[in-house]
């Protein structure tokens, strides 16, 4: 087999290695077509049916309503902090915004386009080190807006704010996407990019509740409505490799126990490096609060960017990849997605308390 690391990266990021075999297996030749799945007609029966089993999986495995559409959307997760706004717009209401770190951020900015944004509750007075506490939503609100995982700052909420009856949740799960178990049902709209847990980069998984399909504005663009994808999932060509290996991943979650196993899973690896965190008296230090800390993203920062850097390529020369911060930040971060084994969290760990008994 070839060469494999431990991907730390926070995204792209790791998938499971029997996704990638099989993928790798029927590349040339999908459900017996003779062709690679990039190749063969999205208008083909194979691929309707690769799209309906995938639809399906995604209903099975978060627990999806059957009032509630399914779409796979090019354009990342940035391109629904528009398309959210977009579509959700009530004239005269006020879209209300909870600001969590650099993401929230961009969204805030993106749905200031399409009317009055109101920030209800922000942590950046505390470099985004925590969730804010007890928020809820106005009933005079168009809807509300959460970043459910915050990947540069490694926080993540603990519950799901109030929201009232006539007002929908919408949560941008990029980073935490079917990482623990959620009610679909308290959210109005979930959207998140594959390429943390799900997939590789190049498809959005969009959930949104059938009711507030007819929001959007009559002169929209055809492509920017949600209705648009509701009704036909491939009114375009979809980006078919990356649902492809959705596909596979889903299933492959749902071989494993679905997202209750997964979840079991996720705590028990986050746990390993914040118990070692912890336990360094200050040697590493934790960037978000314990109350507010992701079970994704684990940020910390050492003495100096000096030492920082030196724990970074020790780490890769023991092929313990991606574990520098991001650009905007510094510091260090280890992300372990739903994919990344307990294998490669515990030699993390190891790695970490042998560098401070070297360095301290």
């Amino acid at each position: 087999m070839a060469k494999r690391v431990f991907n730390f990266y926070a995204g792209p990021a790791t998938l499971p290695l029997p996704v990638l075999e099989k993928a790798r297996d029927e590349f040339l030749d999908f459900a017996g077509t003779g062709m690679s799945v990039i190749e063969i007609s999205h208008r083909s029966k194979e691929w309707e049916k690769a799209m309906t089993d995938v639809d399906g999986l995604v209903r099975e495995v978060m627990g999806v309503p059957s009032d509630y559409k399914i779409m796979w959307l090019g354009g990342g997760a940035s391109s629904q902090f528009f398309m959210a706004p977009l579509n959700l717009q009530v004239t005269g209401k006020p879209m209300e915004y909870v600001s969590t770190g650099s993401w929230s951020q961009k969204a805030i900015k993106e749905a200031g386009i399409y009317g009055d944004v109101k920030v209800i509750a922000s942590s950046e007075d505390k470099k985004f080190s925590y969730i804010p506490k007890n928020v809820s939503f106005s009933d005079k609100a168009a809807f509300g807006h959460i970043t459910s995982n915050n990947t540069i700052y490694g926080t993540e909420w603990q519950y799901w704010p109030k929201v009232p009856k006539d007002v929908p949740l919408v949560c941008d799960m990029s980073s935490d996407l079917m990482a623990r178990v959620v009610n679909v049902k308290d959210f109005g709209v979930i959207y998140g990019g594959a390429q943390k847990n799900l997939g590789p980069a190049g498809v959005t998984l969009v959930i949104v509740r059938e009711d507030l399909l007819g929001r959007v504005p009559e002169k929209t663009p055809t492509m920017l409505k949600y209705s648009t994808h509701a009704k036909d999932v491939m009114y375009n060509t979809p980006p078919v490799f990356a649902i492809y290996i959705a596909k596979i991943a889903l299933e492959y979650m749902k071989g494993i126990g679905g997202i209750k196993e997964i979840e079991k899973r996720n705590r028990a690896k986050a746990k390993v490096i914040y118990d070692v965190i912890d336990g360094s008296k200050g040697f590493y230090k934790g960037h978000a609060v314990p109350d507010s800390r992701s079970l994704m993203n684990i940020t910390f920062t050492l003495a100096t960017p000096e030492l920082e850097q030196k724990c970074v390529d020790e780490a890769t020369k023991l092929d313990l990849i991606g574990l520098k911060g991001h650009r905007s930040v510094g510091g260090m971060r280890a992300s372990v997605y739903n994919a990344m084994p307990l294998e490669g969290v515990k030699k993390l760990a190891q790695f970490m308390k042998d560098f401070q008994a070297k360095n301290q």
